[in-house]
């Protein structure tokens, strides 16, 4: 028989069991095995991280037990077991499990053997620098909200205010209930410079990410099979990666025993058990599923891995690594499922939403914290002006104070006489004496001055969302130069996968930068060539203000190193680069490299093979000039590379191609031109962060205008001569010499000729030069000196972005001191603006027109 107190609800057992376990499953997924998309931490990782933070176990202070920590954990933040907390805490610490350990560990914390690390009472912790500096700085300023824990008793933050993308940066793995995560690592630099292209271009696509962001970046190494299981990563959220060891051939010498060849693996694929990997190999010899194996051991130390697969002297060394490939953990899938919770919900997340969800949580955290750091300052600030009020009215304030009753009475009289808030007076009550003196009153009075510079400035900030992105960028970059390293996985294409070039004809293009900044490819063939003296055709459609600043020609599956004003060097694939209309604008330099806006472009030079032969050759606007090899450049980082040192007001101007045995000839806007070799002697291979020697000396008012490489068949048949003379009755005549090269100079009005090579004897570096032409028009300049072919093609761009696409023969050879004939008829104060060359096409047949 039932009490009174006791009631019966009748409940229908199907709609009990599934709010049950629907209550059971978010629990799950939110609170235990899914890491937010924000600071990519699971709650237990955070209250781990949140509770060292408390203990004050920072980088720089000595390790604690992490017993203690893990008895913080479970006391304070996390009522679950101490297993569960101290192997999330292990995990943490372990260089081969984690890209960027974010724990510091001291002791055993296990292997890559998968040995057991020691009992949590022989360990000891403490927090990386990086987790100090990427993940709770900033805690304390009110950046993000806080909970309640699971007795009320303590509050605990509910994400931390990650100044990194942590999620990608180690990767995570979760089972939830009905739906898993396994978000593979990357590279901290890679981030961050995909980071600031978000930032500069926030349409950039998943693909175009890639190009800052190629791939994951495991802790162990190896390598990466292909790219197209990235992009299905990357752009739908799922992807088999395929991993691979390292894994080199050998011939190991045996004393008093024929040498044998051997497999020595350095690298194994992530979270692949070694020692399971070798009793694996060992299990299939004997069962015969492996041949040609003699013997296994694993000769790993302290200095690296290395597992030794001595073969059979009949063996195949390359057949018996193959299947090993095959048959093995040797080469292992990553099954990539970007699963994050987002807004509280389990999203399948693209790497751009990815980075969009932390920009977003980013521009929060410092909006946050600025508001509290103007709080603060507008508090220390009121405080400020009362005491100002009471030291120029001192003796009154004295007075009032001892003549009060009590400090109610005296608080209540400042407060109505002068105006002043209740903090204001108590602040004047607690004043000591010493504050009165002339040097203490002049320190309040500048700390006034600083802090209403402080507050008119963070009050800015909060009023321009582009001041918060540029601090978002600029601590992301401080983070990346003292903790990123360098990649550590190798991604290299499949056999049989499609690379881009495959599926991009390799046609010749036409590459067009403005003066502000927009660039554009186009077809060759677009431009059809025309007559000489005609007036061309409109390349592209410009602001009024803007003009054609570069213009190169190339083929669509060339590298295009893009030089900037600062002597830094950027990095495109042609084919990479939208392809525009004759009159369309371009698209913005800034969508495409992470380039500052201020920051200009000063040369382009395309690359079909980077090699050592080859060496890039550099003058800049001051004269000095150098040469680096062309080797030097096949790895330009996504934010660029330095090219060149350069002094306070130079700039980089020109960068040309060329061998060792070419010779370099220079132009001045006045008409002179100096040609010297590019030998060692005269001008010797510098790395790339030099400044350089002295090109050409000039006249007052002069200035370069450009530079172009003459091919060592040439040069042979010149004469270096060091003294000016005059010009010879035989130089006034054309040269009775091949004349197939020649020196093509057009001027700014559009006069131009072609003059022999001959006709510029070599001289030493850093002299006038020669005269190169004579101007027809008293204000006439220089624009362009190149050396060319008879049977070349240029085209001609003018500073409105009028191009004509003409064959060379068509303009005529004349001496150095002829005027020229007219090469393109110019609308009125518009001028030639550079010259370019059109790209054989290799092993076609010329094209016909």
């Amino acid at each position: 028989m039932t009490t009174s107190q006791e009631r019966i609800i009748p409940t229908d057992l199907g709609n009990e069991m599934s709010r049950s376990y629907l209550e059971y499953a978010m629990s799950v997924i939110v609170g235990r095995a899914l890491p937010d998309a924000r600071d990519g931490l699971k709650p237990v990782h955070r209250r781990i991280l949140y509770a060292m933070h408390e203990l004050g176990l920072t980088s720089d202070r000595p390790y604690r037990k992490c017993a203690r920590v893990v008895g913080e954990v479970l006391g304070k933040y996390h009522p679950h077991g101490d297993t569960a907390v101290y192997d999330a805490l292990v995990r943490m610490a372990q260089d081969f499990s984690m890209r960027s350990p974010l724990i510091d560990g001291h002791g055993n914390f296990g292997s890559v053997d998968n040995d057991p690390p020691a009992a949590m009472r022989y360990t000891e912790c403490r927090l990386s620098a990086l987790t100090g500096e990427a993940l709770l700085r900033d805690i304390e300023s009110e950046t993000v909200d806080f909970a309640d824990n699971f007795d009320a008793s303590q509050q605990e933050p509910i994400v931390l205010p990650a100044r990194v993308p942590q999620l990608l940066l180690n990767g995570s793995s979760g089972i939830a209930v009905g739906m898993a995560t396994n978000i593979p690592p990357h590279n901290l630099g890679e981030l961050i410079d995909g980071l600031v292209a978000l930032i500069h271009n926030p349409e950039i696509t998943d693909i175009q990410l890639m190009r800052y962001i190629p791939g994951p970046d495991f802790p162990t190494g190896g390598k990466i099979l292909g790219t197209s299981a990235i992009k299905e990563a990357y752009t739908g959220g799922r992807g088999s990666i395929t991993m691979r060891g390292v894994a080199q051939i050998e011939t190991i010498e045996h004393r008093g025993r024929p040498d044998r060849e051997a497999i020595i693996i350095t690298e194994l694929p992530y979270q692949t058990n070694k020692a399971a990997l070798i009793e694996r190999i060992a299990e299939m010899v004997n069962d015969k599923k492996l041949e040609g194996i003699a013997d296994i051991r694993d000769e790993s130390d302290r200095d690296g891995m290395r597992v030794v697969i001595e073969l059979k002297r009949d063996a195949y060394p390359k057949v018996v690594l193959n299947n090993l490939y095959k048959q093995t953990p040797i080469q292992a899938n990553f099954g990539a499922n970007m699963l994050a919770l987002v807004n509280g919900e389990p999203q399948l997340v693209s790497l751009k939403q990815f980075l969009s969800v932390f920009l977003d949580f980013r521009i929060e955290t410092v909006t946050k914290r600025t508001q509290y750091e103007l709080r603060k300052a507008e508090e220390r600030d009121h405080l400020l002006q009362g005491l100002l009020i009471a030291l120029v009215n001192l003796d009154e304030i004295v007075h009032l104070i001892r003549n009060a009753a009590d400090t109610p009475t005296a608080r209540q009289e400042l407060m109505d006489r002068y105006g002043l808030s209740e903090v204001q007076a108590d602040a004047i009550l607690q004043m000591q004496l010493r504050r009165l003196t002339a040097l203490e009153a002049e320190k309040i009075r500048q700390e006034h001055e600083q802090l209403q510079a402080q507050i008119a400035d963070l009050q800015d900030i909060l009023a321009r969302r582009d001041r918060i992105l540029e601090i978002i960028e600029t601590e992301a970059q401080e983070l990346k130069t003292r903790f990123a390293t360098p990649r550590r996985t190798e991604i290299e294409h499949a056999e049989g996968e499609i690379d881009d070039t495959d599926l991009i004809a390799n046609e010749k293009a036409l590459i067009l930068v403005t003066e502000q900044g927009y660039i554009k490819r186009m077809p060759v063939n677009t431009f059809e060539a025309q007559s000489r003296a005609t007036r061309g055709k409109a390349a592209t459609k410009m602001k009024e203000d803007d003009g054609v600043e570069h213009f190169l020609t190339c083929c669509d599956h060339d590298t295009v190193l893009l030089f900037s004003e600062k002597g830094v060097v950027y990095c495109l694939r042609a084919y990479h680069i939208p392809v525009g209309s004759r009159v369309s604008r371009g698209t913005p330099i800034v969508q495409m490299l992470p380039i500052p806006r201020e920051e200009k472009i000063t040369s382009i030079v395309a690359v079909s093979e980077f090699t050592s032969e080859e060496y890039l050759v550099m003058l800049t606007k001051r004269g000095y000039i150098k040469k680096t090899e062309l080797s030097a450049f096949s790895n330009i980082r996504a934010n660029g590379l330095i090219a060149i040192s350069l002094e306070e007001g130079d700039q980089l101007r020109w960068v040309r191609r060329a061998r060792v045995e070419d010779s370099i000839i220079i132009g001045s806007r006045q008409g002179m031109a100096i040609h010297f070799k590019a030998e060692h002697e005269q001008l010797r291979p510098l790395g790339r962060a030099t400044r350089g020697v002295k090109a050409m000396s000039l006249r007052e008012g002069d200035e370069l205008i450009g530079m172009d490489i003459l091919p060592s068949s040439i040069v042979a048949n010149l004469t270096p001569e060091t003294e000016e003379t005059e010009i010879s009755e035989e130089e006034t005549e054309l040269s009775n010499t091949d004349n197939s090269l020649c020196v093509l100079v057009i001027t700014m009005g559009g006069f131009g000729k072609r003059v022999p090579v001959t006709q510029f004897r070599l001289q030493n570096r850093a002299g006038m030069g020669l005269v190169a032409i004579k101007f027809r028009k008293q204000n006439d300049k220089l624009a362009a000196l190149r050396v060319v072919n008879d049977d070349d093609e240029l085209m001609i761009v003018t500073n409105r972005g009028i191009i004509i696409r003409q064959v060379v023969n068509a303009i005529s050879m004349q001496s150095r001191m002829a005027t020229g004939v007219r090469v393109q008829r110019l609308d009125e104060d518009d001028a030639i603006a550079a010259v370019a060359l059109v790209p054989p096409t290799n092993g076609d047949e010329e094209e016909s027109e």
